[in-house]
């Protein structure tokens, strides 16, 4: 009543009581009663605030680009802001101007203003791949802007979420890239056709060196079981030689045994004749029958029966009868043929 008003703020607002133009009462998170009709309050908040931002740029080959993100900044000096802006607030607590709007737009202008030399210096291909290189240019610039020192503010981050071209050129863009993309692939396929007939004919060109290596080694090994076959031939052949060499060695040996043996026979049959020839040189012309009759068998009857037999037979033509007894005969052959 009668003017006399109550507010209240929380710990996140710093309050700046004005009454008739000077400053009775300032601070954090203040209660207090006023007169309204001769004061005025002024709550700046204190906490951190984030701001998103959407600007264009062009690139160095003129084309448009758009800068989408966000800032977060703080307010370290509210009595500095506080005279650059109207934070004043009505009874509800509500702002009275647009002022607070204006701080953030005014951020907004000076990310745009850092961009703008970096961004003007790259092609669009380029700056559509330098998101991180954006952000840190904002995050100087809104550093060393003296607009922003002398507000009385502090940039905590800024974050760069999408740099994009115009749709025009995003369709084409998308169109080279789905072309270039093609490309590759149709070079990956042709590397990769490519690459596995090189591999094929690796292999094929292995397999003929193998048949090759192994027609070789089939080659030595006939080469080898020629000279073996050679070799044996040669041993059998000089097996037989040395065969041949015994078997006349032997033979010469037994020619020599035999002409050996021959010789020895004819001395022995010359001294066997020459004592035969000693021993019967006396009895020339001794009749025969008187040989017989000196035998040491001379008186055997049946010596002198075969003798009486012999001399009738050679006078057989003057012998008309002759008569011969079985006993005489069986006493003649009785020692010849005695019975079993």
């Amino acid at each position: 009543m009668f003017g006399i008003r109550y507010i209240k703020f929380d710990s996140m607002n710093h309050v700046i009581l004005y009454k008739k133009g000077k400053i009775r009462k300032k601070g954090r998170g203040l209660a207090f009663y006023y007169y309204a009709p001769s004061s005025s309050i002024v709550a700046i908040p204190m906490g951190s605030k984030d701001i998103p931002f959407i600007f264009n740029n062009s690139t160095a080959d003129y084309q448009s680009i758009s800068i989408q993100g966000q800032i977060t900044y703080k307010i370290e000096d509210p009595g500095k802001l506080a005279e650059f802006l109207d934070f004043t607030v009505t009874q509800q607590g509500d702002y009275k101007t647009e002022d607070p709007q204006k701080l953030d737009q005014r951020l907004i202008n000076e990310a745009q203003t850092a961009t703008s030399s970096f961004i003007q210096k790259l092609a669009l291909k380029d700056a559509l791949r330098k998101a991180k290189e954006i952000e840190t240019q904002i995050s100087e610039g809104l550093k060393t802007s003296n607009a922003v020192r002398i507000l009385g503010i502090v940039p905590i981050s800024v974050n760069v979420v999408a740099v994009k071209p115009s749709p025009e050129m995003a369709k084409a863009l998308e169109t080279t890239t789905r072309e270039a993309l093609q490309q590759e692939a149709d070079q990956a396929i042709y590397t990769r056709r490519n690459f596995a007939v090189e591999q094929e004919k690796k292999i094929k060109e292995s397999e003929l060196d193998t048949e090759i290596a192994v027609e070789e080694k089939k080659k030595q090994i006939a080469e080898k079981k020629a000279e073996s076959e050679v070799l044996a031939e040669e041993n059998k052949r000089k097996i037989r030689e040395m065969k041949m060499e015994a078997d006349i060695a032997v033979e010469k040996q037994k020619k020599d045994l035999i002409t050996m043996q021959s010789e020895n026979m004819r001395k022995e049959a010359d001294a066997k004749g020459y004592a035969i020839n000693t021993t019967l040189t006396p009895y020339k012309g001794i009749d025969w029958k008187i040989l017989m009759m000196l035998q040491r068998e001379g008186n055997d009857p049946k010596s002198n029966i075969a003798v009486a037999f012999r001399e009738l037979a050679e006078k057989a033509q003057n012998i008309n009868n002759l008569n011969i007894t079985p006993d005489l005969l069986q006493s003649l052959t009785q020692q010849a043929y005695p019975q079993k």
